[in-house]
């Protein structure tokens, strides 16, 4: 008898088993099956000017003289459809920085033209925009919820189109890794096992309830091999989505600053502090008339949670504090003497914050490439400014038609039509206005201080 309820027990269990793998493996098909149609294939070109030497060129040029030729290069990467309403796709910003032609491909084959929104080099994302129905979104995951070791599905074109759509899993290897790209930039990545490859980049990272907890953004390798070693990185939706809501309504990023310069907290200085914790990050130094200065913060300082949200380290406060809207208050909880204090202060936009202009025509055209930006204290300095104008162009694509037309960098944009420009803001709204005539008159005054309209296309 006791040896038959053995028997019985080892069945029912790998009945049980059988049953919890047959679920595990329903679950996965159908967050595959769900997210596919919003993912993505985007295929950019871009076309290189080279120069070649022509041994014949003598015919017709002087001898040896190089002649300019140009080619045409592609590449690809993914994206995610995030409203399906509006047609925007979330990305990375080095998918489609810089290119002459971005194309969507849907998993149905369909391709279409699409423009940039905006860009935010700093958190490696990009908006696009395809004008089509009958399209599917993903919606967006909390990404403060996840947890490390929970499993997770990655979607994307790695390689080329012939791949697209590939589906991998794994688990949450890590959260909030910082100083994997650039000390420029803002990070604070989700660390998967899933496999990432080149072509991955601004793909799904969904959880196992459907939903995009970050778009896929790079993969770490060893020596000159370029694919999946079981660590890739995704940049969290929260951000990405902070990020997109600026990109939409403004073109630009907008972010805040605290006006402290901030240290690590390592064994030797948490023990001199007298801190025992050695999470947080030390205030070395505050700026003159920052929001810090005016709320109190002072030097010696460990900052452990900023608005009830604890402090890992600087990575962690600068991606807290940049996200953060500016003119907004926040509560700041330091460690001061030993002993934890609270402090409310007002946080600033960050000075010489790029506004980088969202260019909004066709992805192909070129006669934008304009990157604007509110004139401040150094941009006067650097461009020699002296009058108490607003907006001034700091970079320009020498390929465009503004370029053609003979604007350049350090010129200052006056007027749009006949309304006169007030920040990059007003910018971008008087240029909405202007997109149903077909091209738009800009007023723009040259360093010497003379002034001339220019027409553009925005066909």
């Amino acid at each position: 008898m006791k040896k038959f309820m053995i028997i019985f027990f080892m069945v029912n269990l790998g009945f049980s088993q059988n049953s919890v793998v047959s679920q595990f493996s329903k679950a996965f098909a159908d967050v595959a099956e769900n997210a596919k149609p919003a993912v993505v294939t985007i295929i950019t070109d871009k076309i290189v000017s080279l120069k070649q030497f022509d041994d014949f060129g003598f015919f017709f040029y002087q001898p040896n003289m190089p002649r300019q030729r140009e080619f045409k290069t592609n590449a690809l990467g993914s994206g995610v459809i995030v409203d399906s309403k509006n047609g925007y796709i979330l990305t990375n910003n080095h998918v489609v920085d810089d290119m002459d032609g971005i194309k969507v491909k849907l998993i149905d084959k369909r391709e279409y033209e699409a423009i940039v929104v905006g860009t935010d080099p700093k958190t490696d994302l990009a908006v696009l925009k395809i004008d089509a129905n009958n399209i599917e979104d993903i919606g967006l995951g909390n990404s403060d919820n996840i947890r490390v070791g929970e499993w997770v599905m990655a979607v994307g074109s790695p390689f080329s189109e012939n791949l697209s759509h590939t589906v991998t899993t794994g688990i949450v290897s890590a959260i909030g890794r910082s100083n994997i790209l650039n000390s420029g930039s803002y990070e604070a990545f989700i660390q998967t096992d899933a496999a990432i490859n080149p072509g991955n980049s601004g793909g799904a990272l969904l959880n196992m309830d459907g939903k995009l907890i970050g778009i896929n953004t790079a993969i770490a390798t060893g020596g000159y091999e370029k694919g999946n070693r079981g660590v890739g990185f995704a940049i969290p939706s929260n951000m990405a989505k902070r990020i997109m809501v600026d990109l939409i309504d403004k073109g630009y990023v907008t972010r805040s600053w605290l006006g402290v310069i901030i240290q690590e907290l390592d064994n030797e200085t948490a023990e001199a502090l007298d801190i025992k914790t050695r999470n947080g990050a030390l205030i070395a130094d505050v700026v003159e008339k920052s929001p810090a200065e005016d709320a109190g913060i002072q030097e010696g300082d460990v900052i452990i949670e900023f608005n009830g949200k604890p402090i890992a380290n600087t990575a962690n406060l600068k991606n807290v504090v940049s996200l953060t809207a500016p003119e907004s208050t926040s509560r700041v909880k330091v460690i001061r003497n030993g002993s934890p204090k609270t402090i409310k202060v007002v946080l600033q936009e960050l000075p010489d914050n790029p506004q980088q202009f969202a260019t909004r025509q066709r992805s192909n055209s070129k006669e934008f490439g304009l990157e604007l930006r509110n004139i401040t204290k150094s941009l006067k300095l650097k461009y020699d400014i002296k009058d108490d104008d607003v907006l001034v162009v700091t970079n320009i694509d020498i390929n465009g038609e503004a370029y053609e037309k003979g604007i350049r960098e350090g010129d200052i944009i006056k007027r749009v039509g006949t309304e006169r420009v007030k920040s990059v803001r007003d910018y971008n709204r008087l240029l909405d206005k202007a997109k149903n005539k077909g091209s738009v008159l800009l007023l723009v005054k040259k360093p010497g201080g003379s002034s001339r309209y220019y027409t553009l296309s925005l066909n």
